[in-house]
């Protein structure tokens, strides 16, 4: 099962008598709603995901600002989107791919043959190909998800990974080092974890970058084929693309769902600031 498609793939599947069900996965931490944008246009046929209620289960601060829905919510979502069994699903942004990424990571061990479109909306417009206006009603979906291990890491364990795997950061390197202003109680980032931006792995274009040129980047934090490895970002979001692109470079990613903004909101739990991945200076 592939990970990424192109938009000419998307014809290619077509062609080939595949359904295929597009995602709009409109969000970003600044623009949470992405409905406006997405009535003013989207790809034909794309029907509209709320990540904020849809992939993650609201009002539950003490899990981070993101927790992941629970298995009823999910299933109740994808079939809302109108998936049915053997669909190939893909999903897509306007931010790089990094909202996509979270329907990709919550599906693809469930089942669900999944995509993210490599360009994204940008990819798709420079393709020349029309939006469609409005918004999409489709018949609910058939669609069935596994009750299957997600690859998820809890706040005990994510502790405990230094010591014996690669815990990774994806977060820019100023909100790594509790330099950025942060939306959540103190800024820095868990102690022992190395600092690789999820923007490491990105073109300019929005595209993935290679899986050889992803793979060598990781691999200079000692991140490769068969090592322990967790990711984390602010919400479980962004760490979310980060574990599509190790994917791609064969490196199976867990992601710690409660991420920055459970950890600092845990007492007690040591925060380290600066570059160096063990230097603890407060605490939450």
């Amino acid at each position: 099962m592939g990970h990424l498609i192109s938009v000419d793939d998307i014809d290619v599947a077509r062609a080939s008598g595949r359904t295929v069900r597009l995602l709009d996965v409109r969000w970003r931490l600044d623009v949470p709603e992405g409905r406006p944008a997405y009535v003013a246009g989207h790809l034909p046929g794309a029907v509209y995901v709320d990540l904020e209620r849809e992939l993650a289960s609201p009002g539950h601060p003490e899990l981070g600002r993101h927790p992941l829905p629970s298995l009823d919510e999910l299933r109740t979502a994808v079939q809302r989107w109108g998936v049915n069994g053997g669909d190939l699903v893909v999903a897509y942004d306007d931010n790089d791919g990094v909202a996509a990424a979270r329907a990709w990571w919550l599906l693809r061990r469930r089942g669900v043959d999944i995509r993210v479109l490599d360009g994204g909306l940008r990819a798709w417009i420079a393709a020349g190909l029309p939006l469609q206006t409005g918004d999409v009603a489709v018949e609910p979906g058939d669609a069935v998800i596994g009750d299957d291990d997600p690859g998820v890491i809890s706040l005990p364990d994510v502790a405990r990974l230094p010591q014996h795997g690669v815990l990774v950061d994806v977060r820019s390197p100023d909100q790594y080092r509790g330099r950025a202003a942060t939306l959540d109680p103190i800024g820095g980032h868990i102690p022992g974890a190395v600092n690789v931006p999820a923007v490491t792995h990105m073109r300019p274009d929005g595209r993935l970058r290679a899986p050889s040129e992803i793979a060598s980047a990781l691999a200079a934090h000692g991140i490769r084929p068969g090592v322990t490895v967790a990711v984390y970002c602010g919400s479980a979001v962004a760490s979310t693309h980060s574990a599509l692109a190790f994917e791609l470079a064969g490196v199976d990613a867990k992601i710690y769902t409660g991420s920055w903004s459970q950890w600092s909101r845990t007492s007690g739990r040591p925060v380290a600031t600066g570059a160096d991945p063990w230097d603890v200076t407060d605490s939450a």
